[in-house]
């Protein structure tokens, strides 16, 4: 059989990282759990990590002092969804961009040759799981893989848990990768104790009908979030999706059924990109703007200011951090539970929760604006 120059170096590359790791991990292994329910054995903790989702490095970021020192490549960076947080996150430190946000971006080849000693994964950037060629290659090549997030919006999917129970698998999989545990204990307990007040003021309440839209632009509406993940975290919060929802993660909605559809409250989103056609909301921007493209969204939409929503003016905006990051889930449940039971809610705080994860969880401080309101 002929060998082609890139089998020979991609063989050789991989050869060089198992030379070149092996020994090094031989004392103190480890066993992991990962999203997918998989057990992976690890030579020692990892110290030449991949992301292919970036913002995994925030939710390492609240169990090590300095986690970007452990990443040497990373993927979808955009989906952090702030540049500033970006920044912050890497700390001065130089990581390598091995993909964008699909997965036909990622080069296996890239991968190897950064002599990785676990990438991590989720099922979007590696459908298939074990199945999928680049999980395994790297298999081949003695290379662990973890899944950091198994949920698929396939209807059939049955991989997707609710967001809590992902978080708490999610911070044992970290925790014990990070010789973190009892802090990743500390932050599950803080977590539950936190969504516990919210379970017991909505407990008997009907749900309230919510708009919850998972991408809010003027020029492409109207992009709803699903039953799944956003549609989970909403029902913690005694809420629920619009009823024309099916799908698990999100669903394009028209505008006509939107505006005909009754429900009391507007959630939108918005991120530090493109934050000219949505509403700039996210760590280190000015609160001013966002509350301006929320305006914008009401005021430039055929209809819009026709919704009772609007017209109550119950229309708020969230980071879509506060989804995409499962430890700042807590945040968006207690906001919305505020937002949509305002006189039982009194009580939540979502100001003091942020400044507990700052202040007791975070290597650096989650700066807002976090969420917004007209």
């Amino acid at each position: 059989m002929m060998i082609t120059r890139r089998q020979l170096c991609t063989s050789l590359a991989g050869a060089a990282i198992l030379s070149r790791v092996t020994p090094a991990l031989a004392d103190t292994p480890l066993k992991v759990i990962d999203l997918a329910g998989r057990e992976l054995q690890l030579s020692a903790p990892p110290k030449r990590i991949i992301l292919l989702e970036a913002h995994d490095l925030l939710t390492m970021s609240l169990l090590h002092p300095d986690p970007a020192s452990l990443i040497v490549g990373w993927a979808a960076v955009d989906r952090i969804d702030s540049e500033y947080l970006q920044k912050r996150l890497l700390n001065g430190h130089s990581v390598s961009v091995v993909g964008k946000q699909t997965p036909d971006s990622v080069s296996i080849e890239g991968l190897i040759s950064l002599s990785p000693d676990l990438v991590v994964t989720n099922a979007f950037m590696t459908p298939d799981g074990d199945k999928n060629p680049i999980v395994e290659r790297l298999t081949q090549l003695g290379i662990p893989v973890a899944y950091s997030d198994a949920a698929s919006n396939s209807a059939a999917s049955e991989q997707a848990s609710d967001p809590l129970t992902a978080l708490r698998a999610s911070m044992r999989m970290w925790g014990t990768l990070l010789n973190a545990t009892a802090k990743a204990e500390a932050f599950t307990s803080f977590f539950d104790s936190e969504l516990a007040k919210v379970a017991a003021l909505v407990k008997g309440r009907p749900p309230v009908t919510t708009y919850l839209e998972v991408q809010s632009t003027l020029d492409d509406c109207c992009w709803a979030a699903g039953r799944k993940v956003w549609g989970e975290l909403l029902t913690q919060a005694g809420g629920q999706p619009l009823p024309g929802v099916t799908a698990p993660w999100f669903q394009q909605l028209s505008l006509e059924y939107v505006l005909a559809t009754p429900h009391d409250v507007y959630i939108a989103s918005g991120g530090g990109w493109a934050s000219g056609s949505r509403p700039a909301i996210g760590p280190g921007l000015d609160p001013k703007l966002g509350r301006e493209g929320l305006q914008r969204l009401v005021d430039g939409r055929t209809g819009f200011n026709a919704l009772s929503s609007v017209r109550n003016k119950r229309v708020y905006g969230i980071w879509t951090g506060l989804i995409s990051n499962l430890p700042l889930n807590v945040l968006f449940v207690v906001l919305a539970a505020k937002w949509l039971h305002p006189e039982q809610a009194t009580g939540l705080n979502p100001d003091a929760i942020l400044e507990t994860i700052n202040r007791d969880f975070a290597a650096f401080p989650i700066e807002g604006p976090l969420w917004a309101s007209i």
